[in-house]
């Protein structure tokens, strides 16, 4: 398996925004368009940036992923958004990418101790997905989601 990310362009986008999650899945993760509403709305505050990815194998879009940090932090470094395609779930391609964007993440930001996301208290697959990486909850929950880390 050859798993790549990389960055959302004008040249990518209309392909992402296509992209959909299972039916029985919509409501535990963003779509590629929202995530990427995002970028420029900031809803989590001004001090955060984001970089949406789309997940590659070879030249085959099959998932979105982005990273969001808040700059001069060691534990502020989250992954959102982050689904496989319908058409590729079930393939290792979601635990492929994770590992990939752990590792884009641990290289561009060296300082970073720390890297968080939320998971939906529904979705079953995901928890165990991250629990089996080594993600752990921090015991917070924000709404329907909990807080889950990692220690890099």
């Amino acid at each position: 398996m050859n798993i790549g990310l990389k960055p959302v362009t004008r040249d990518n986008w209309e392909e992402a925004i296509k992209m959909k999650v299972k039916e029985s899945q919509r409501d535990f993760v963003p779509s590629a368009a929202v995530s990427l509403a995002k970028v420029y709305i900031k809803p989590d505050g001004d001090d955060v940036e984001y970089i949406p990815f789309l997940i590659y194998e070879n030249e085959k879009m099959v998932g979105f992923i982005m990273h969001a940090y808040e700059p001069d932090t060691a534990n502020m470094y989250w992954i959102n958004g982050f689904f496989i395609d319908q058409n590729y779930q079930g393939r290792g391609y979601g635990r492929a990418a994770l590992a990939e964007m752990i590792c884009w993440i641990k290289t561009k930001f060296p300082q970073c101790e720390e890297i968080r996301l939320t998971v939906h208290k529904d979705n079953l697959h995901a928890r165990n997905l991250y629990k089996n990486f080594g993600f752990s909850p921090t015991g917070e929950i924000w709404g329907e989601e909990e807080v889950y880390y990692f220690s890099v």
